[in-house]
């Protein structure tokens, strides 16, 4: 059986990729704060494995991969998911806790799930996989008031590359996906922000659009490599900024 460790698996994009993994007969391992959400979703499939973990803590991230990897006998793929938006603003207006809290998220804790998962993969055997990063339009094209998340996003481009080079002697792949306006509970704050504001309503996609991607990504064989795919509401307004 095939396995994934997917991080912010309890709601969103995590929680809609998660459920389409176990539909197709991976083990799942669920990593998130938040346990009565996992265990409710573990209840429901034999494959899933709820990992109750902060990613801005270390020890608690290594100690959800050493859990995992036990059960599950090896790490096939992380999906390095979880992130959180803060409220909008310019620089000067963002409180220095937001950003803080934007880079203890966004960046340091898929830092530390993918420092974890390459160890995994580079000691285990047969050696290798997969690291799928979650990107963001954003680490191509900011949205206004958004410099925590904008700046953490394209973090992760760094990182994806980074790691994609360093994996190549120990057959671990590295890619990105970069996902607009996926209909998540963050991208569905924005557009009653926008409503309440008399601003123009993003066009979204449904988030199991945004799971078959992943699924795409991750069903490669080693010997190929999605580096960066970018999958978004066709009528967001992406192509023709400026």
């Amino acid at each position: 059986m095939n396995s994934i460790l997917i991080t912010g698996a309890s709601s969103g994009i995590g929680r809609a990729t998660a459920e389409l993994f176990l539909a197709e007969g991976w083990r799942v391992g669920l990593l998130a704060r938040r346990a009565d959400v996992l265990e409710e979703l573990a209840a429901k499939h034999d494959g899933a494995v709820p990992l109750v973990a902060d990613v801005t803590q270390a020890d608690q991230v290594a100690a959800a991969f050493d859990s995992f990897t036990a059960r599950a006998g090896r790490l096939d793929v992380l999906f390095n998911n979880a992130g959180i938006f803060t409220a909008p603003g310019t620089i000067d207006e963002i409180p220095l806790d937001h950003w803080h809290s934007a880079v203890a998220v966004n960046l340091s804790g898929m830092f530390l799930a993918a420092r974890c998962a390459f160890a995994a993969m580079r000691a285990q055997q047969p050696q290798g996989g997969r690291i799928i990063n979650n990107g963001s339009i954003s680490a191509h094209v900011p949205r206004p008031g958004a410099v925590t998340y904008t700046t953490t996003k394209h973090a992760i481009t760094g990182l994806t590359r980074q790691l994609s080079l360093d994996g190549r002697p120990f057959d671990i792949a590295c890619g990105q996906i970069d996902i607009g306006n996926a209909e998540t509970p963050m991208v569905a704050e924005l557009k009653q922000r926008a409503l309440a504001e008399g601003g123009e309503v993003p066009e979204t996609m449904a988030v199991e659009d945004a799971a078959r991607s992943v699924l795409h990504m991750a069903k490669l064989p080693l010997a190929a490599n999605v580096q960066f795919m970018t999958v978004m509401a066709t009528k967001m307004p992406y192509i023709g900024r400026g």
